[in-house]
């Protein structure tokens, strides 16, 4: 029997990440999902993670801990309001207080450890330009930045034995798109999370930005968000 190879997967819990892990799946991939306790001010998508690595049947699901919230100056990760109810273009518009520093250069770097250990070069992660919520650590000029730096900084990479590529599959679809692929692949959207500021529940506020693009992704592919019905 052919062996799958290998890719270490970023899975956060949320709509994109979960959608990211299907395509690495249906590419082949045996998926080895890496989830980050990073310090974030609410524990719903560590357990919605956990939820998905096990129904799309991940290989391996990695919980790492780190302390983003040691240095704060995230709405995420520290004492400060998480903006509720703002308009489309206010969405788009500059980088949100929402912006963790440098924490995909983080998630990236630790996927990258462990892909190499696994004798990989393939990393999925989730990010997007389309809809998304003005992160500098989303665009594609980072991740071909971060993917020439990563051939460069890896033992397996400077000696010829491996080549280092971040898949980002859903980088150019709107959130429409992915809710309909997310679908086409059989994602049980019901398991996911995205909501930054989550009610004592575990129910989604309905009003952060990450809401308001997953309800603008569910209103454009014309289909029902199963969360809706726990609000």
């Amino acid at each position: 029997m052919k062996q799958r190879r290998k890719a270490v997967c970023l899975l956060s819990g949320g709509l994109d990440s979960a959608t990211c892990l299907a395509v690495a799946r249906r590419e082949g991939f045996a998926c080895y999902a890496l989830t980050f306790d990073y310090g974030q001010r609410h524990r719903q998508e560590l357990e919605a993670a956990r939820r998905v690595a096990a129904a799309l049947g991940a290989a391996d699901h990695r919980l790492m801990r780190i302390d983003l919230a040691a240095f704060g100056g995230s709405a995420l990760t520290a004492e400060i309001p998480v903006p509720k109810g703002r308009l489309a273009a206010e969405v788009a518009g500059g980088i949100p207080v929402t912006y963790v520093p440098a924490r995909n250069t983080v998630f990236l770097a630790c996927a990258l450890a462990w892909a190499e250990t696994l004798e990989t070069g393939d990393i999925f992660i989730g990010v997007n330009a389309v809809d998304y919520s003005g992160y500098p650590d989303c665009r594609p000029e980072y991740i071909e930045a971060f993917e020439r730096m990563a051939s460069l900084a890896t033992k397996a990479a400077v000696e010829g034995r491996l080549r280092v590529k971040i898949h980002t599959p859903l980088m150019r679809l709107t959130k429409g798109q992915i809710v309909r692929l997310a679908l086409e692949l059989d994602v049980d959207l019901s398991l996911t999370h995205t909501c930054y500021d989550p009610q004592s529940d575990g129910r989604p506020c309905g009003a952060c930005d990450a809401c308001l693009l997953r309800r603008k992704g569910f209103e454009e592919a014309g289909v029902a968000d199963p969360l809706e019905r726990r609000r």
